[in-house]
């Protein structure tokens, strides 16, 4: 299981990327935790903050929930506002689609409304958007069913350690589907000069995936994910 913000680093040079995802976070259950907080302490002015939720908000129950005109679009607007008060830059990016295809190869798309959601958002408040949802959605049909499968986390099993019995995940990247994703993030980023020409690297060649992506130690990765539950910020921002 690979996440984009892990091979951002492959495409960029000169920059420091701090990548905070968090599998299974929301936009409500990120800043509840703290970690929208611990990212905000430490912004400093003229850097960018790439902030990319949706499937996790669609989810039900308290935790994670929220619609995607309200207080989807209302978490959003405060991550945004406590951005730029900081003095940097906040980008938004709709989410890649699940690969999801009905008995007919037909491809569905069930973040819904949450892409649109961003969208309006990003519009309303100037804020420069990277529509990786609509890009994935044209690449997963091109594939089908059965090519997304290399870039998904789908593994025979015996095919890796991490997954004896197999595993069949239509939401999570493998490597080579984070590489291409991060791929295109990083093209949108100088194509709409979001960092100058200098910080680019790599965008034209092709990499052995599974070797290129980097993985913390998990003694590192805990730690990181204990640090990064921070203090959760009070009150809310119009």
């Amino acid at each position: 299981m690979t996440g984009w913000g892990q091979a951002l680093p492959i495409f960029l040079q000169g920059v420091d990327v701090l990548n905070c995802a968090r599998a299974g976070a929301s936009t409500k259950s990120f800043m509840e935790r703290g970690r929208l907080g611990w990212i905000l302490d430490r912004l400093r002015p003229g850097d960018l903050h790439v902030i990319s939720f949706g499937p996790n908000d669609m989810k039900p129950g308290a935790g994670l929930h929220t619609e995607p005109f309200e207080d989807y679009q209302g978490n959003l607007r405060r991550y945004v506002i406590e951005t730029r008060l900081r003095g940097a830059h906040p980008v938004l990016v709709t989410s890649h689609e699940r690969s999801v295809f009905d008995k007919f190869g037909n491809f569905r798309r069930p973040l819904k409304l949450y892409p649109a959601a961003k969208r309006e958002l990003a519009a309303q408040m100037s804020v420069p958007l990277i529509d990786l949802n609509e890009w994935s959605v044209a690449w997963w049909r091109q594939l089908g069913p059965q090519d997304c499968r290399q870039v998904f986390l789908y593994l025979a099993p015996g095919e890796h350690p991490n997954y004896p019995e197999g595993v069949g995940d239509n939401s999570h990247l493998r490597p080579y589907g984070a590489v291409e994703v991060a791929r295109y993030v990083v093209g949108e980023m100088r194509s709409r000069g979001l960092l100058p020409g200098g910080y680019f690297r790599n965008l034209e060649n092709q990499f052995d995936a599974d070797h290129a992506v980097e993985f913390l130690a998990d003694d590192e990765s805990e730690l990181l994910t204990k640090e990064r539950v921070g203090r959760a910020i009070a009150g809310a921002t119009k």
